[in-house]
């Protein structure tokens, strides 16, 4: 159930013109795209994915266009490609074989362990280095320190069941449960969960942060935890009014004017 991508080139994506203005400028069909390639494959499929996720198929293995509509954005480039698929998996879904990493977000996403032995009313905030140099812990990321537990039925523990009915010192009903979460990452035959923090859209830099866990009475955790260095590369945004200024047959020179 491969994507294969050798053997096709060409590859274009045209705007759909619907009309003409007063002042002769062409009008164009909104969020929606022919895109056409041409490929060495004579026995296979095609499939069309937007920014990673899946637009269509063609239909047998003569095509080599498909409408497609698109998301529209003049803050991020559209990611359009083509793949070749066994007939057998034309109408599948294979999205989940692509990178996703090479769509990105500008944002970064830091998961954390949710075990038992953060108390309750533990909470947990969040710093960063703003992209560059150390990270700046005197400036929060969040207005207010996040609740690791946000009720005390989600946590296991002492007194939290039924009083006699799990280990001594220590009962595990609101435990997450053998196999339910991060398999192998806690206590044997309860397991943990995690909980996700996800950053505002970043600029480009070097980013680091760091977590700072306190109980209900603000004492601090002894170990701060910080991330290693993240690299941040945000894509270029498009141009607003790109044009063909010239093109040169004999010597392939194109020019391209931005307005």
């Amino acid at each position: 159930m491969n994507l294969v991508n050798d053997g096709i080139q060409n590859v274009k994506v045209l705007a759909l013109p619907v009309g003409i203005g007063a002042d002769g400028s062409v009008i164009c069909q909104p969020r929606c795209v022919l895109v056409r390639w041409q490929s060495s494959w004579d026995d296979k499929f095609y499939q069309v994915y937007i920014n990673g996720h899946y637009a269509g198929s063609t239909v047998d293995t003569e095509e080599r266009e498909m409408l497609i509509q698109f998301p529209s954005s003049w803050q991020r480039a559209v990611k359009i490609e083509v793949f070749a698929v066994e007939p057998s998996v034309a109408t599948m879904d294979l999205s989940g074989a692509l990178e996703t990493s090479n769509y990105k977000s500008g944002r970064v996403k830091i998961s954390c362990l949710r075990a038992n032995n953060l108390s309750y009313g533990a909470t947990i905030q969040y710093y960063s280095n703003n992209g560059d140099g150390n990270i700046d812990y005197d400036t929060a990321l969040l207005g207010q320190p996040r609740r690791i537990w946000s009720a005390w039925q989600d946590k296991g523990g002492f007194g939290m069941s039924k009083f006699g009915n799990s280990d001594f010192g220590y009962d595990g009903s609101a435990a997450i449960g053998f196999g339910r979460g991060l398999f192998g990452n806690g206590e044997f035959g309860f397991d943990v969960d995690d909980f996700n923090w996800i950053s505002e859209e970043l600029e480009t830099g070097k980013y680091k942060f760091g977590m700072k866990v306190k109980d209900v009475f603000g004492n601090a955790a002894e170990d701060t935890i910080e991330t290693d260095e993240i690299v941040l590369i945000c894509d270029a945004k498009p141009a607003e009014k790109l044009e063909i200024g010239s093109y040169d047959k004999i010597e392939n020179d194109l020019v391209l004017s931005i307005t």
